[in-house]
């Protein structure tokens, strides 16, 4: 199963085309669809509910939260995922200003927790000027995953630019994975974030992304599958194909929690 497990609909305040998102997605079995860091956050989750619930076998949408600005129980995230049918929850730390593991964001991840929905962490990207980008450090996400091991947790676009802090915590922590976000622009970025995921040792760790708007599922797959020809007749290092297949190929419902199958293991533990 091919999932894309980073899109949107919306980036700050900026629509995209729906059109455009469904085109992008028939490319793949599944995507997530995450909210984006705007207010009233109530406004923009109701928003993307209506879409993917319209399209509910193909998308999973993922909850805007600010537990600093608003405290969010186990009884208001159940809320958030039964009636809205948001399973999971995307953070922005960075943009939002507060630390990961502020004590309030703590007591959400323990909800989270619970209720086995998974965190996407939207640290990295293009930050504005007013972004802190010490709370973007992947490092800080070390103290969460220890305290709660159970809680999936997904680090968004490699956490750029802090590659080296995403490939630790990936292979430290069996509950933490990385959001690879190709952008077939950025090609010696691509080649050495999935060469430097491999030579550590993590490539399992790695979830396929395209990061839509910014790239159509499509042509991120066939960059990522064209990954030995970036560099032409260059001799520099390279990684097996079916290695890189295996991205692709991975079935991240799954993997996170997302499936029925997966749930009922959940509970049976």
């Amino acid at each position: 199963m091919i999932v894309d497990c980073h899109t949107h609909i919306r980036c700050r305040n900026e629509r995209v085309e729906l059109s455009d998102h469904l085109a992008s997605a028939q490319a793949v079995d599944h995507c997530l669809v995450l909210a984006c860091a705007a207010n009233p956050a109530g406004q923009i989750n109701t928003e993307l509910s209506a879409y993917v619930n319209k399209h509910a076998a193909k998308m999973t949408g993922f909850a805007f939260i600010d537990p600093t600005v608003r405290n969010v129980d186990k009884k208001q995230l159940q809320s958030i995922r039964d009636e809205l049918g948001l399973k999971g929850a995307v953070l922005y730390c960075s943009e939002c200003g507060f630390h990961p593991a502020h004590t309030a964001a703590m007591k959400f991840y323990a909800a989270a927790e619970e209720l086995g929905m998974p965190v996407f962490f939207h640290n990295g990207g293009k930050f504005n000027t007013e972004s802190v980008l010490d709370y973007a450090r992947p490092y800080l996400l070390d103290e969460i995953a220890r305290s709660f091991p159970d809680l999936k947790i997904i680090i968004g676009s490699m956490g750029m630019p802090f590659l080296e802090q995403t490939l630790c915590m990936a292979g430290k922590h069996p509950n933490v994975y990385a959001d690879l976000s190709i952008n077939p622009r950025r090609i010696w970025r691509i080649y050495n974030t999935i060469l430097a995921a491999y030579e550590i040792g993590v490539m399992e760790k790695l979830l396929f992304g395209s990061g839509f708007p910014l790239g159509n599922a499509d042509e991120c797959m066939e960059t990522l599958l064209g990954f030995n020809k970036l560099l032409g007749d260059i001799k520099l290092p390279r990684v097996p194909r079916g290695v890189i297949r295996n991205i692709l190929e991975r079935d991240s419902l799954e993997i996170l929690g997302l499936t029925a199958k997966s749930q009922t293991k959940e509970k049976v533990k």
